[in-house]
């Protein structure tokens, strides 16, 4: 029998799961609503943990909970824990896991969600994810009508809540994109706009009232776009083709910026921006749901460290 243990042996993997999910949410009602557990038995599962660990794992700032350092250690090394037992778990019963059918928005396509997937499968390696790409309008029809488990992307309207739950995940903003070497990079904005080919997201778009709004903002109401479209290869390729200026979530042409290919106008509207999150239908979820929905918000948490 295995004896020498550093770990105390009260520690349970309901406290490495709650904590997990506290590192990765920083907030302790929202994960409370997402375990379906009132909000003092999450606190006390995490108080249990820290004395049993006799180390306080995260500092409390309003209603936020940031990892301390020693948290930061103990969550890398739970988060492999973890993994290695779901990974145990799906060895031994093969092909049990089923499919899990996701819905992707070109704002996550890109970067964002291939991180989580790749994670989900090394997790998770019985259970595939099933990608449903497309615009907002399309994807939250099918999560209506079950034909897909849940959504990633902005959050939607009000109007469109009504038995779904949002879970939030990071903000993005709304950006100006050309090519790198635009030759009026250095004219005022407005007068740009005015002479180039401009791309706009389509009018079901759930950024589109805010990119008009901006537009007004400049005295250009009913700016008739060359384009309408949140697609990667079009838009990038008009783009590197012309002068054209498109309006697009970050994630859509994040690799694009960060590799130089093609640069940001500033805009200067902090309103251009709004919540990325997990939308899905209320009720029981397939299994390994949960799990996927974790590394979403660790993936989040991770990116926004930085």
């Amino acid at each position: 029998m295995y004896n020498h243990s550093a770990m105390h042996p009260g520690i349970k993997l309901r406290h490495i799961r709650a904590f997990l999910d506290i590192a990765a949410e920083g907030n302790l009602s929202a994960v409370a609503r997402e375990q379906g557990i009132t909000q003092p038995a999450l606190s006390r599962s995490l108080a249990e943990l820290e004395a049993l660990l006799d180390q306080p794992l995260f500092l409390r700032q309003g209603r936020r909970l940031i990892l301390t350092e020693g948290g930061k250690l103990f969550r890398s090394h739970a988060l492999a824990a973890v993994q290695a037992l779901e990974a145990g778990g799906a060895a031994i019963r093969p092909g049990q896991g089923g499919t899990i059918r996701v819905g992707v928005l070109p704002t996550v396509a890109t970067r964002f969600f291939p991180q989580v997937a790749l994670r989900f499968f090394h997790m998770r390696p019985d259970i595939t994810l099933s990608v449903e790409t497309g615009p907002h309008h399309y994807l939250i029809r099918l999560l209506r009508d079950g034909s897909i488990d849940m959504m990633i992307g902005r959050l939607p309207a009000a109007s469109e809540m009504s038995g779904l739950g949002f879970d939030h995940l990071y903000e993005e903003d709304v950006v100006l994109a050309s090519r790198a070497d635009h030759p009026m990079a250095r004219l005022p904005l407005a007068e740009v706009l005015f002479s180039v080919p401009v791309i706009l997201p389509p009018a079901t778009a759930l950024i589109r009232p805010a990119v008009d709004a901006y537009l007004a903002s400049l005295g250009l109401n009913g700016l008739r776009p060359a384009v309408e479209t949140v697609s990667l290869a079009i838009g990038r390729g008009i783009c590197l083709a012309s002068d054209a200026l498109w309006f697009i979530s970050r994630g859509v042409v994040i690799e694009e910026l960060t590799s130089g290919l093609m640069a940001e106008r500033p805009t200067g509207a902090r309103f251009l921006s709004g919540a990325v999150g997990i939308t899905r239908r209320q009720g029981d979820p397939p299994p390994g749901l949960a799990v996927l929905e974790t590394i979403a918000r660790e993936v989040a948490a991770r990116d926004r460290a930085g």
